[in-house]
């Protein structure tokens, strides 16, 4: 909570108070606000357990015949980017805020850098499922630390974490990633699970890395916390980042991560695809399942950028079936007023109205997650069921698309590929300054560092009560599910 600076009380006559709004713009006008004080959020440092470490010498940026540093082109210390810009003011003057004012420290080049270039030995590493964009981001990582900094030592982890004590690194240059954004996929290879922690930190001393780059998602940067831990704990001269790949966009604290952008266009075509199948036929109904494990982001700006969608049904919200105020009825007149509709589905919506065996309810995948079942051919089999049971002897077609892997294996598009490489080289200023334990990414559009364990902890889920999801409603004019549940029980 922050207070305007000098509040001074406003003198009213009695039955001549002009609203609120008016209040507070007057009182403006006049005086100056300012915030509370701001906690800065500590980034961890190599000079936070080794004593004796020195800078290695000024950012050979200065001499970079491409850039030109001039006042201002060096970030500082005191160069924050600030958690929350926008807050609501009382006429009162107060400033309210769901939290205290969260500061993290800006990202960009340094003017005192800790490693020389001639020594640096840096790791690059791509794990769990494929994203638009990794390619991109190992790219502008190599070519980033070759072109910015000199180095010339640098390796790709093939494999995900296994591939640090399981496989030989290769060694990457401009030349060999040179086109490397327009492919899809990773080139280095993924995997999930194969986190050994010993053996990743003991093949990292080994092969005498003091740079590592972590590409992935949740589950990566949980393991890249541990890593970095245990290099503490070694006292090792390594820096460790995170670059956060999650194309479900679940990712706390950060605005986006990469891929999700070109995601949300994939999405699109998919369902405009089943748009036209759904359309064409009598009593059709499209159906596409999104990805979306625990959050509904790619099925909900689809939904928005597509505007053919008549119910987007997300994790954050539950659904139900049969009765009043339910998926089937709301379908069964949206058929009546115009013969087809278009329904979309993130992965991980509905997964407590199937069925499932014990072994189902004990499955996990390699990276400890619980096994979803295919809500998409669930729903689909409903949908049948239901309409063979209240209309036997009418048409009625279903037509179900899921453009997952199609969606995760293309090329990250323009506006992602210019994520990827500020992202990139926001990790190198950040690691070749001297920290590390960090990630990197927008605050509110500003790049910023931000500690591992806060991101890896963070969730970034849809708000259901915000403008956003009151959008989405608006235009499909689907039923408020919850709200119909309660008040039929």
């Amino acid at each position: 909570m922050a207070n305007l600076s000098q509040p001074e009380a406003i003198n009213l006559a009695a039955g001549q108070n002009p609203p609120p709004e008016q209040q507070l713009q007057d009182h403006l006008d006049d005086h100056a606000f300012s915030f509370s004080p701001i906690t800065l959020k500590k980034l961890p440092h190599l000079s936070d357990y080794l004593q004796d470490l020195r800078p290695a010498g000024p950012n050979p940026l200065d001499h970079n015949p491409f850039f030109h540093p001039s006042d201002g082109f060096y970030v500082n210390t005191s160069d924050i980017v600030l958690r929350q810009v926008a807050c609501r003011l009382s006429p009162s003057g107060t400033i309210a805020s769901p939290s205290h004012h969260l500061a993290y420290i800006r990202a960009g080049p340094r003017k005192q850098i800790f490693f020389d270039h001639c020594a640096t030995r840096a790791a690059i590493v791509t794990c769990g499922g494929l994203c638009p964009g990794m390619n991109t981001v190992i790219r502008e990582l190599v070519v980033g630390l070759w072109d910015l900094y000199g180095v010339r030592q640098i390796y790709g982890i093939k494999a995900g974490y296994r591939g640090f004590y399981s496989i030989h690194p290769i060694e990457l240059n401009p030349k060999m990633v040179h086109n490397w954004h327009r492919r899809g996929g990773t080139v280095l290879e993924t995997s999930r699970g194969g986190f050994d922690l010993t053996k990743i930190v003991d093949a990292i001393e080994n092969h005498g890395f003091n740079q590592v780059y972590i590409i992935g998602g949740d589950g990566t940067m949980r393991g890249a916390v541990k890593i970095f831990e245990e290099v503490r704990r070694r006292k090792l001269k390594v820096g460790v980042t995170g670059i956060p790949k999650t194309v479900d966009n679940d990712v706390g604290i950060i605005d986006r991560s990469f891929g999700f952008q070109t995601a949300v266009e994939m999405a699109e075509q998919a369902i405009h695809a089943a748009h036209v199948e759904a359309e064409s036929a009598v009593n059709g109904i499209g159906l596409v399942k999104l990805m979306g494990r625990s959050t509904g982001h790619i099925a909900l700006h689809a939904t928005l950028s597509s505007r053919d969608v008549d119910c987007c049904l997300i994790p954050e919200t539950e659904f139900y079936l049969e009765g009043k105020g339910g998926l089937l009825e709301f379908l069964e007149q949206r058929l009546k007023e115009r013969g087809h509709a278009v329904v979309v589905v993130a992965e991980g919506a509905g997964q407590d109205l199937i069925r499932r065996t014990t072994a189902q309810k004990e499955e996990r995948d390699e990276s400890g997650n619980m096994v979803f079942l295919d809500v998409g051919a669930w729903l689909k089999t409903e949908l049948k069921k239901w309409w063979d049971r209240e209309h036997p002897h009418e048409l009625f077609t279903v037509k179900y698309i899921d453009p997952t892997y199609m969606i995760r294996a293309v090329p990250a598009n323009a506006t992602d590929n210019l994520y990827c490489t500020l992202v990139a080289h926001s990790a190198i200023h950040g690691l070749m300054a001297g920290y590390s334990g960090f990630v990197t990414g927008p605050i509110n559009a500003n790049h910023a560092y931000i500690p591992l364990a806060d991101v890896a902890q963070a969730r970034n889920e849809v708000n259901i009560k915000d403008h956003k999801w009151e959008w989405v409603r608006s235009i499909t004019n689907q039923p408020d599910f919850v709200k119909s549940k309660q008040n039929s029980a």
